[in-house]
């Protein structure tokens, strides 16, 4: 497996692929996304990576700056280094706009914030598990505070709630961690 991550090293789906760079989501800077799990840019944990590699549980995260009008916040947690021409998506959670974070391993399907967490497999966080070989991956924690919430039940695939954030986010901030096998 590390020799086919060693010859795919080259490609890699790129910032410019992630939900942070679509038509219609484009909105001030000013939410500040924290991790006291791993510093923006630097490695998550092991126990944040998807099983077999670690025990898939999602990191602490905490923010600040959302605007008070908000009335929803969607997380995106997308892996902008995997060699296809999309990022996997890892998590998609809808919300509270009161909440000023999630606590360690609160991003699964039916735990403390709904059934409103997606991702590419499952319900639910999954965690990083990139090729062998292939070089660090970046692991991109978008969040976005909109003003209206995005109808729909935790059946909604990810790019039907990009679609429907389309032009109704107010404010948005990011995090990343970085994993490597």
């Amino acid at each position: 497996m590390a020799r086919l991550g060693h010859l795919l090293r080259n490609r890699r789906a790129g910032e410019d692929s992630l939900t942070w760079r679509a038509d219609g989501l484009d909105a001030p800077e000013t939410v500040s996304i924290t991790s006291p799990d791993f510093a923006d840019g630097g490695p998550m944990p092991q126990r944040t990576a998807g099983h077999p590699v670690g025990d898939n549980v999602s990191p602490a995260l905490a923010w600040s700056g959302v605007p008070a009008e908000a009335r929803q916040l969607v997380l995106i947690v997308e892996d902008r280094d995997v060699p296809f021409s999309r990022p996997i998506v890892h998590a998609v959670a809808r919300l509270d706009p009161e909440l000023t974070g999630v606590d360690t391993g609160d991003l699964v399907s039916g735990g403390p914030h709904g059934d409103g967490i997606i991702s590419f497999r499952q319900k639910g966080y999954h965690g990083p598990r990139p090729i062998p070989g292939h070089g660090p991956h970046h692991y991109v924690f978008q969040l976005y505070a909109l003003d209206r919430p995005i109808p729909g039940d935790a059946t909604l695939r990810p790019a039907t709630v990009v679609d429907a954030m389309r032009g109704h986010v107010l404010a948005r901030g990011r995090l990343t961690g970085t994993y490597e096998r």
